[in-house]
């Protein structure tokens, strides 16, 4: 199935074709029919499926059919500002010359560039939940034109206690309004607030595809936090590195490992929630003109970054779920490219992996890197022994790496998947 057959308008058609795509992924194609028929969507899907398309398509072919309007009538809530962010982009390039009115309303952004953006007419509204409340709170938003709610990863918001918020505003929306609400799972909270903001709503559910396969992984065991550095520092050393995300599990780690890294004298820079929206948005500036090697972060860039040059990820902490594990790993082999994602875990710790393992249904191979290895050897995994080991070239005369050679399952990596 072709673009064209989904029955978009014109307009979006040639900035789809202009910007390159011609086939929709299983999510565009499964939602964007049912929500041009005006359906209620609870759609399973996971990040980089290319929902943010999925969504947003069918919320700009209305507006085109509805012409102009001085009151905003998509808002579209998400869990993070980076999201938000690429949600909002992803609008304006999928519309063409022509876009939409967009405001961006984030927690740690100025007031008063969001009230200005407030103050003129407005066709769609992307924020998360704690901003949105604060702004109809002050009698500074109308929502009552709102025809499309959308609710971006959805449990996400819930794990990050947004649900009050979230009632709040779903309470100050129209009625007769439709609402597509995607997320990883529709268990649990989930589908207790489904029911609440639905009405006969649609399910899709994407099959999971857990890894893809251009990325291979491979985990480094640690006999503490000094080797743990010195397994970073030789991985940050490869030559094959174009740009890095290194994830830490705490703000403080981020920042303490950023200095480090500084010290030693990387281009580095640090992405936390404990940054203002400036501060982060130079952080993410610098990665994406390459003016920044590494980016040191926590949990709040594995949703939401999409930089093409991120050749490597490297977990330096275990995450604190096994789902984020996948969203990290997906920082890397964007755009078609190879990449390579590496975890850092202490003999202890091998109840978490196997943890992400049963999640992801796939073992990691284990390896070692010469001159670093643990000294409790661990076991190696059933699919490393099974493969063996690769060398790669080293970055120093005479060194050679040897690693466990990994490939990973079926995936889809189009374009596409960055809206």
């Amino acid at each position: 199935m072709a673009f064209a057959e989904l029955g978009l308008a014109p307009r979006l058609l040639e900035a789809v074709t202009a910007a390159g795509f011609t086939h929709p992924t299983p999510v565009q194609r499964e939602a964007i029919p049912l929500a041009l028929q005006g359906h209620d969507l609870l759609v399973s899907s996971q990040t980089g499926s290319g929902k943010t398309a999925a969504f947003m398509l069918p919320c700009l072919h209305r507006l085109i059919l509805a012409g102009p309007s001085r009151r905003p009538r998509v808002l579209v809530l998400t869990p993070t500002r980076e999201l938000a962010q690429q949600v909002s982009s992803a609008a304006l390039d999928l519309a063409g010359r022509r876009g939409p009115r967009v405001a961006v309303l984030v927690g740690g952004a100025p007031y008063a560039v969001q009230l200005k953006q407030l103050r003129g007419p407005l066709d769609i509204v992307v924020a998360t939940p704690g901003r949105l409340m604060d702004h109809l709170q002050r009698g500074k938003l109308d929502l009552s034109g709102i025809d499309t709610l959308v609710l971006d990863e959805a449990d996400r918001m819930l794990d990050m206690g947004f649900i009050d918020d979230i009632d709040a505003v779903v309470a100050r929306l129209p009625a007769a309004r439709q609402t597509l609400l995607f997320s990883a799972t529709l268990d649990g909270v989930v589908g207790t607030l489904a029911a609440r903001v639905t009405r006969a709503a649609q399910h899709i559910e994407i099959a999971r595809t857990l890894q893809a396969p251009k990325i291979e992984q491979r985990l480094l065991f640690a006999d503490g936090h000094d080797h743990k550095l010195r397994l970073l520092d030789h991985l940050l050393s490869d030559s094959t590195l174009r740009q890095a995300v290194v994830f830490t599990a705490t703000k403080a780690g981020a920042e303490d490992l950023a200095g480090r890294l500084e010290d030693q004298g990387h281009a580095v820079q640090a992405l936390h929630g404990d940054m203002t929206q400036g501060a982060r948005n130079r952080a993410l500036r610098a990665l994406r003109e390459g003016r920044a090697r590494i980016l040191v972060a926590t949990d709040v860039a594995a949703r939401g970054l999409d930089v093409p040059g991120i050749s490597h990820v490297v977990n330096f902490d275990l995450p604190m779920q096994a789902e984020d594990y996948v969203h990290r790993i997906g920082r890397t082999g964007r755009a078609g490219r190879a990449g390579q994602a590496y975890t850092l875990a202490y003999l202890r710790e091998r109840g978490k992996v196997k943890g992400i393992e049963r999640f992801t249904g796939s073992t990691i191979p284990v390896a070692t890197l010469p001159g670093l290895e643990p000294k409790a050897r661990p076991e190696r995994s059933e699919d490393a022994r099974k493969t063996g080991a690769v060398k790669r070239r080293s970055n120093k005369p005479g060194e050679s790496k040897a690693y466990g050679q990994y490939k990973a399952g079926n995936g889809v990596h189009r374009r596409s998947q960055s809206f």
